[in-house]
């Protein structure tokens, strides 16, 4: 399930515990007991929707985990490829330097390749964003 799922099912299950509550107090009010049987009907009806409550919480409060770690764990791949392209800009830039003879030369070989790295980086995620894009959109039009 995707996350938008995810939170919309847990605002239908929210109002679905809110109407019930609210319905079984009214069912209570308007039928014919005695005042220590109503009270104790709502007592119990009350229980009831803090129990559902409490389930509620606990589920969405699992599913907030999971995000958390999923998050986490992409965040951590993310640096650890930012960190592995740098390193290899770094020695691809000393490599240019150390085969210039001119250090004005060598400069501008660096920034050429510097360049040209952000330029494919720039377009991939230009093109990576154009397909999630089209993506959710095909998604949310299917729903």
């Amino acid at each position: 399930m995707s996350e938008r799922e995810d939170v919309n099912l847990s605002t239908k299950l929210t109002y679905l515990l809110i109407g019930a509550g609210i319905g079984a107090i009214v069912a209570l009010l308007l039928a014919p007991k005695s005042g220590q049987e109503l009270r104790s009907d709502i007592a119990d009806a009350t229980r009831k929707g803090l129990e559902k409550g409490k389930e509620a919480a606990a589920h969405l409060q699992e599913k907030a985990t999971e995000y958390y770690e999923i998050t986490k764990e992409k965040a951590g791949e993310l640096y650890v490829t930012a960190q592995e392209k740098a390193e290899e800009l770094t020695e691809k830039a000393k490599e240019v330097a150390t085969k210039a003879t001119n250090p004005l030369t060598a400069a501008i070989e660096a920034g050429k390749q510097a360049y040209l790295e952000e330029k494919r980086k720039t377009e991939s995620s230009i093109v990576a964003e154009g397909h999630l894009s089209s993506q959710k959109s095909s998604k949310s039009k299917q729903s």
